[in-house]
C-alpha cells in the first residue's frame, strides 16, 4: 500500500495571521469610535434644538408680557391724563415703578415708565427747512458744557442732520470728514431715530456718549420740551446758565413736595431774562406725549430687557410706534 503523502503532516492552522487579526480589532475600534461620535452629535443637535426651541418659547412669551407692560403703561398715562391734562410730572402714578411681580409662574417683569420730553431732542437741531435752528443750537452747547464736554458737538450734529454738505464754521464736519475715516461713511442729511448716532461723529467716542446719553433723545421735530420733568441740566441749557443743575437734589425735593408740575413755565421764566424768554418759550411746554418703557422680564434664569417708545395723542390714546431691544 502507497502511504498517503499527507499521512504525518501536521494539520494547518486555520486561524487568521496576527496582523490579520489586529487589523479587524482596530476597524472594530474604529466602528464603536464613528458610533459614539454620530451618538454624541445626535445627542448634542437633539440638545441644541430643545434650546433653541425653549429660547424661542421665551422669547415669544417676553414679547407677549412686554405688550402686557405696554397696556398697563397706557392705562397710567390716560389716568394721569384725566386727572390734570394740563400737566405731565414726575410725581403722577405713571413714573412709578412696577415690579418686580409674577406674571404668571416663572415669569416676573420690572418695568419703568421715562418722559423723553424731558431731554434735549437732538432733531431740534435743525429746522425743517434743513437749517440749523440757533436757539437749539446755543442750548445744545450750554448743555455739553454742563456735563464737562465741548461745545463743538453741537456744530458736528447739526451738520450730520442737516441738508447741506458745507460744514459749520467754526465747528462741523461733512462728507470731505467723513469719507476719510475707516471705513469711509456718508453723513445722513436727515433727521436722526437713535441718540447712538452720536458715536458716527468723528473722535466723539464712548465715554462721552455714556456722559450725555441721559439727558438727550430723538424725536420728532418741534417736540417741546416739558420743564416739569426736564433734567437739571437741560433746564439750564435753555436759560443759558447754571441754575437747577447747581443743586439737583433740591430740584427733586421741591417737585416731590410741590404735588403737580414744578418749575412751572412761571417759575422758569423768572429764572430767565427778557431776551431770553423770548427766544426759548416757543421750545417749552409742561405736558408730555412720548414716553419709553423699559420692560425687564426674566424667565427662568433667561433676562430680557425691551424697550417701547409710547405716543400719547390728545385724546389720552397711548400707541407704541418703536420697539427695541436697546435703549438707544
Amino acid at each position: 500500500m502507497r502511504r498517503s503523502p499527507l499521512r504525518g503532516v501536521r494539520a494547518r492552522d486555520h486561524r487568521p495571521p496576527r496582523a490579520q487579526r489586529g487589523i479587524a480589532l482596530l476597524v472594530a475600534i474604529l466602528l464603536v469610535a464613528l458610533g459614539t461620535i454620530l451618538a454624541a452629535a445626535i445627542a448634542y443637535e437633539n440638545a441644541m434644538t430643545f434650546r433653541r426651541g425653549a429660547a424661542t418659547y421665551a422669547f415669544d412669551q417676553a414679547l407677549l408680557v412686554q405688550e402686557g407692560a405696554e397696556a398697563l403703561a397706557a392705562y397710567g398715562l390716560r389716568l394721569a391724563q384725566k386727572s390734570d391734562p394740563q400737566h405731565t410730572y414726575a410725581s403722577e402714578g405713571w413714573a412709578q415703578p412696577v415690579g418686580p411681580l409674577e406674571v404668571v409662574p416663572g415669569v416676573m417683569l420690572s418695568a419703568q415708565l421715562e418722559d423723553l420730553q424731558g431731554r434735549f431732542n437732538l432733531n431740534s437741531l435743525v429746522r425743517q427747512d434743513g437749517t440749523p435752528d440757533p436757539v437749539a443750537v446755543s442750548a445744545f452747547q450750554q448743555l455739553l458744557a454742563v456735563l464737562g464736554l465741548e461745545p463743538k458737538w453741537a456744530g458736528y450734529m447739526a451738520d450730520w442732520i442737516d441738508r447741506d454738505i458745507v460744514p459749520s464754521i467754526p465747528d462741523g464736519a461733512e462728507d470731505s470728514v467723513y469719507m476719510g475715516q475707516t471705513p469711509p461713511y456718508r453723513t445722513p442729511n436727515r433727521y436722526i431715530t437713535s441718540t447712538s448716532e452720536l458715536l458716527a461723529l468723528p473722535g466723539f467716542g464712548r465715554d462721552r456718549y455714556v456722559a450725555l446719553a441721559p439727558y438727550v433723545t430723538a424725536l420728532p421735530y418741534g417736540v417741546k420740551l416739558n420743564v416739569c420733568t426736564a433734567k437739571a441740566a437741560v433746564l439750564d441749557a435753555f436759560l443759558g446758565h447754571g441754575d437747577f443743575s447747581s443743586d439737583v437734589d433740591g430740584l427733586a425735593k421741591n417737585r416731590a413736595s410741590a404735588n403737580g408740575c414744578f418749575p412751572k413755565l412761571s417759575d422758569y421764566q423768572a429764572a430767565a431774562d427778557s431776551a431770553t424768554w423770548s427766544r426759548i418759550s416757543p421750545k417749552l411746554q409742561m405736558t408730555s406725549s412720548y414716553f419709553r418703557l423699559t420692560s425687564l422680564i426674566t424667565i427662568g434664569s433667561t433676562e430680557f430687557n425691551l424697550y417701547s417708545l409710547l405716543l400719547q395723542d390728545p385724546t389720552g390714546q397711548v400707541r407704541p410706534i418703536l420697539r427695541s431691544y436697546t435703549p438707544d
